[in-house]
């Protein structure tokens, strides 16, 4: 079972080297960055460890360009500054090889020492249990056949993770590896950290139960990199 792993880009050159050596630890046999036209470095720090895919801007359609590039029979989807720890393409093997397995992801570990990051991480395992909802920074995986059902991600700018997880979750849950997946704090240091979690769970809410679309939630959320 050949896993594809898929990084959307833009501008990532402060984190990406990081990303991709310890991604590369476990040797994976593919690793794709979808790039949507970055001025900096980010390309040629890629092509170092993975092939590069030019796709136009926004995350969705990046990760939908580099799926349909990807030869993997697992496609798993990660931001350019998470990375999952060593073992975890056995851990993906051994759950995708699992015959009710619809899609994955795994335990969030915030890279800050703050208690309200272990508070945010345990809420992220309670929004996958109860809700079948995993953000994309949790690192999405599933089978190829199982992505291409689906439609890919939705062509939309922003929430698309939460928008393909909903369609996801009619046919069944996703399951959440108790496997960590190291993710920057840069957002929420940026931000602050109670503004950004209850901002990430408002727009939740808006999007999933109060069907207000993603295009007008956009404006509520900043770009940080």
């Amino acid at each position: 079972m050949n896993i594809s792993v898929i990084i959307p880009t833009l501008n990532e050159a402060a984190c990406l080297p990081h990303t991709l050596d310890r991604l590369c630890q476990d040797r994976p046999s593919e690793i794709i960055v979808a790039d949507g036209g970055s001025t900096d470095e980010t390309i040629h720090i890629a092509e170092r460890f993975a092939q590069v895919v030019n796709a136009p801007r926004g995350r969705a359609l990046q990760q939908n360009f580099g799926a349909a590039a990807a030869t993997g029979d697992v496609l798993l989807f990660l931001h350019a500054d998470c990375w999952p720890e060593p073992g975890w393409q056995a851990a993906v093997r051994k759950a995708a090889s699992h015959r009710d397995f619809l899609a994955g992801c795994f335990q969030m570990r915030i890279d800050g020492t703050r208690w309200l990051y272990r508070a945010i991480e345990r809420g992220g395992d309670l929004r996958v249990r109860w809700l079948s909802l995993p953000y994309g920074d949790q690192g999405i995986f599933l089978r190829r056949d199982t992505f291409s059902q689906c439609g890919g991600f939705p062509r939309i700018s922003f929430m698309e993770d939460m928008m393909f997880m909903r369609r996801l979750r009619r046919i069944g849950r996703v399951r959440q590896l108790r496997h960590p997946i190291h993710v920057s704090a840069r957002r929420w240091e940026k931000t602050g950290v109670l503004y950004q979690t209850m901002r990430n769970w408002m727009l939740t809410v808006l999007a999933v139960w109060g069907g207000v679309h993603p295009y007008r939630l956009k404006t509520f959320y900043e770009t940080v990199r």
